[in-house]
């Protein structure tokens, strides 16, 4: 024991001194209970220091930074090491490992999507958020499906560990609680019968048991919090492993469509559901524990009559309950989804706040706001007017209904079934009164030993019926939880392509998903797989229309249209976020090679080898990572990856000189720097770090999306000169045509409806013939310039006449 292990505490020494000396017994009483006051303090709180500080040698001010700045080290089998710096003297490892996708395919066939028989196939995971709660075969197969492959997944667990512990103690609570009824009790029929002696060792007995009694309920409450913490971690975890899922599922990318507000599910709704489900099964669990053996206790004085009564007050008080009962599950989660709109609001307006603030919106953005949390407000006030007839009645019959009954109850072995026997006693007793005052003090032991277990029986009921009010808000927020899980799940994985060398397209057509998809259930077809499939001709009319390419390594390509006719459209079914529709259509794309890099001038490592990747997309409006400002230039690789790679920070510099960025690190304060980069950084400046990620990844083909619309032409011409020295292909989106001349083809696309396209080269014949068609059509102008020229004047001298 930790504690044991200390010196003693000097005002414990000199109890200890004065109990040795004490004469009386009454003074060696108080010494024995303040001693044991202080000593139970000392075990309660604990040593002073009780963090166990990590061994090994103190860490450096430079490997301090470096662990802030690294994170965690990535193992070679897929595991990470997070690195957690302690008082700035220490770096603890945490392992961390993630979850394997076998294990993720495994629990998949346990969340299926639970729909509404009305709701048909199409808008089954749109709809199944609405699907409703309640204590029924559902709710026990959702919770039954979180606890036992999430939650807690093996027996061997430390969650089961907890669990186990946490039971010890519950019970150790009812148990003790026994023993103080039967102490009190013993200890009021000393003082009735005036044992003086007996008096005191009861009352020494009285403090030696709140010793483990404080202790056990310490315990109870620091396991339940730990129980749920570790719960909410495994929830935690795993719902990021299957969010932030990879290619080729993405979940993230496309489960908007599927379920709105999921910031309010990952981080509200799991830290509420394992709180609840944490402190349900306490609040089961002892009182259940409570009931049973409070009434074997109970029923060994009562007798069958009283025995009788008791679970009569059962029955009666479980009916009114549970007449009274509003549906509390549902309530909450309407109240969830409500929180996730007000969340979801405020959370727009601070990544949206240049927009909001350039046109000065702030007043709208209040009113919608205010709308949204009004309509939070009305919902909880009337949860909180329903909750007046329910707490009412609920208290009603707890404290005053069971009060009375327990009054009748502790009366039955005192009028009726020990009358007989006590008038007996009394009859045959001496005439100094000793049997009688023996028998009063009797009747009192029973009377306060009933007592306080009937109080203690009227708590636990209380709390029993508390917990089904707490396990209808469980069954609410199971149902989101599993909502969210569920569709996580059963989301379709992002489209497939072949590998190879070049980027082909053959007879695609490029349709938004699920844009236009009529919800006829009648019109779905059967698939292979045994689903159901809308067909091509229940979809929209496509962007573009039958498009074929073959882009090769070097052949760059410019894609040019009006707005809206579907540009971005192609890049994200050339980068594989859409799928590519039409009965014969088919996409390649390469994949990632190993490249050897050679070392620039200025620095000190060896050549590597690096593996580039296949396509890289850079979109129109660039994202900045939150972390350092290394972190921008690397991003989407972590520093540990950058370690790995060998990589130095003069290589980065002249990254960033390329992009003229050079100035950053001087004027944020060092590559270590961690600010709000997307505020930080202006708008070109953005754009031109987006491209210096091109730069360092080096990818084989790079789709740039207007990223270069706030940069000026030089500068623009100069990174495109030096991503093409670099051996990047590239596939530019915009309608500069001082863009073209770093490209070798082009394609335009029409946008009058038709999804119609057009695909030539640069400099080659078809632009020159449409270069000279359009010269005649400016030079056929031209010649009518004449013509307006006297029309205007006629026009004039109309006007003048009509003046005069």
């Amino acid at each position: 024991m930790a504690v044991l292990s200390k010196p003693v505490h000097p005002n414990v020494q000199l109890l200890l001194e004065n109990y040795a000396s004490a004469g009386s017994p009454r003074t060696r009483l108080l010494v024995l209970l303040a001693t044991l006051l202080i000593l139970r303090g000392r075990i309660v709180s604990g040593p002073i220091d009780v963090t166990k500080v990590p061994r090994g040698k103190r860490a450096s001010p430079e490997e301090l930074a470096d662990a802030l700045q690294q994170v965690y080290i990535q193992e070679k089998d897929g595991s990470k090491t997070l690195l957690v710096p302690y008082r700035d003297q220490y770096v603890t490892k945490v392992p961390i490992s993630p979850i394997s996708p076998s294990k993720l395919a495994s629990d998949a066939p346990y969340f299926p999507i639970i729909s509404s028989p009305s709701i048909s196939s199409s808008q089954s995971l749109a709809k199944s958020k609405s699907t409703p709660t309640g204590l029924n075969t559902t709710f026990l197969h959702q919770l039954r499906s979180i606890i036992f492959r999430i939650a807690i997944p093996s027996w061997r667990s430390k969650e089961t560990l907890l669990v186990v512990m946490h039971s010890f103690f519950l019970v150790l609570r009812t148990v003790l609680s026994i023993g103080v009824a039967r102490l009190d009790g013993r200890i009021v029929r000393d003082l009735v019968s005036a044992d003086g002696k007996g008096f005191l060792r009861g009352l020494g007995l009285w403090f030696l048991l709140a010793i483990p009694s404080t202790y056990t309920n310490s315990m109870i409450r620091h396991l339940q919090s730990k129980i749920s913490l570790r719960i909410r971690t495994r929830l935690t975890r795993y719902i990021h492993d299957l969010y932030l899922s990879s290619a080729p599922h993405l979940r993230y990318y496309h489960i908007g469509s599927e379920l709105e507000g999921v910031d309010q599910y990952i981080t509200a709704d799991v830290e509420a559901w394992a709180d609840a489900l944490a402190g349900l099964y306490g609040n089961l669990l002892k009182p259940t524990l409570d009931t049973l053996l409070f009434t074997s206790q109970l029923s060994r004085s009562l007798g069958l009559r009283g025995t009788i009564l008791l679970f009569a007050n059962y029955y009666v008080t479980a009916k009114i309950l549970r007449a009274v009962t509003p549906a509390f599950g549902r309530l909450a989660v309407v109240e969830a989804r409500l929180e996730g709109e007000y969340r979801a609001g405020v959370g727009r307006v601070g990544r949206e706040g240049e927009e909001v603030a350039f046109y000065d919106g702030g007043a709208r953005e209040k009113d919608i706001l205010t709308r949204a949390y009004l309509r939070l407000i009305k919902h909880v006030n009337s949860i909180y007017k329903i909750r007046i007839a329910y707490e009412w009645t609920e208290d009603y019959v707890i404290k005053y209904l069971w009060s009375a009954a327990g009054y009748g109850l502790i009366a039955v072995p005192l009028l009726i079934t020990r009358t007989k026997k006590a008038i007996g006693v009394q009859a045959g007793g001496d005439e100094t009164g000793g049997r009688v005052d023996n028998v009063v003090a009797h009747r009192t032991e029973t009377y306060i030993s009933n007592r306080r277990l009937l109080l203690s029986l009227a708590d636990a009921g209380g709390r029993l019926m508390y917990a089904y009010k707490d396990l209808l808000e469980l069954a609410g927020l199971t149902t989101r939880l599993y909502t969210l899980l569920s569709t996580l799940h059963n989301l379709p994985s992002m489209p497939v392509s072949a590998e190879g060398d070049v980027i082909q397209l053959k007879n695609v057509d490029v349709v938004i998903p699920g844009s236009a998809l009529i919800a006829d259930s009648n019109d779905t077809l059967t698939g292979t797989d045994g689903e159901p499939h809308v067909s091509e001709a229940k979809l929209s009319a496509p962007l573009v229309r039958d498009l074929s390419l073959i882009l090769r390594e070097g052949e760059h390509l410019m894609i040019t249209g009006s707005n809206g006719v579907g540009k971005t459209a192609v890049a994200r079914v050339l980068a594989g976020l859409w799928d590519a529709h039409g009965p014969l259509a088919s996409v390649s794309r390469p994949g990632p090679i190993a490249d050897d890099i050679s070392p620039s001038p200025s620095s000190t490592h060896a050549s590597y080898a690096w593996t580039r990747p296949g396509v890289f997309v850079v979109p129109q409006r660039a994202y900045m990572v939150t972390g350092s400002l290394l972190d921008q230039v690397i991003y989407p690789h972590g520093y540990a990856q950058f370690k790995a790679s060998g990589r130095s920070l003069e290589e980065l510099r002249e990254i960033l000189e390329a992009v003229f960025l050079g100035y950053l690190p001087e004027r944020e304060g060092g590559w270590g720097t961690r600010k709000e980069w997307r505020d930080v950084l202006s708008g070109g400046e953005k754009q031109r770090m987006a491209l210096a990620r091109v730069f360092y990844h080096r990818p084989r083909f790079a789709i740039l999306d207007e990223c270069t619309s706030a940069v000026s032409s030089d500068v623009e011409g100069q990174m495109y000169e030096r991503a093409k020295a670099m051996g990047i292909t590239l596939i530019t989106i915009s309608l500069r045509p001082s863009l073209m001349k770093y490209h070798k083809q082009l394609l335009t696309l029409t946008g009058d409806g038709s999804g119609r396209w057009t695909l030539s080269r640069v400099g080659g014949a078809e632009e020159r013939m449409e270069m000279d068609r359009e010269i005649v059509e400016l030079e056929a102008r031209l010649e009518e310039v004449g013509k307006w020229e006297s029309r205007v004047e006629e026009l004039e001298g109309l006007l003048r006449v009509r003046d005069v």
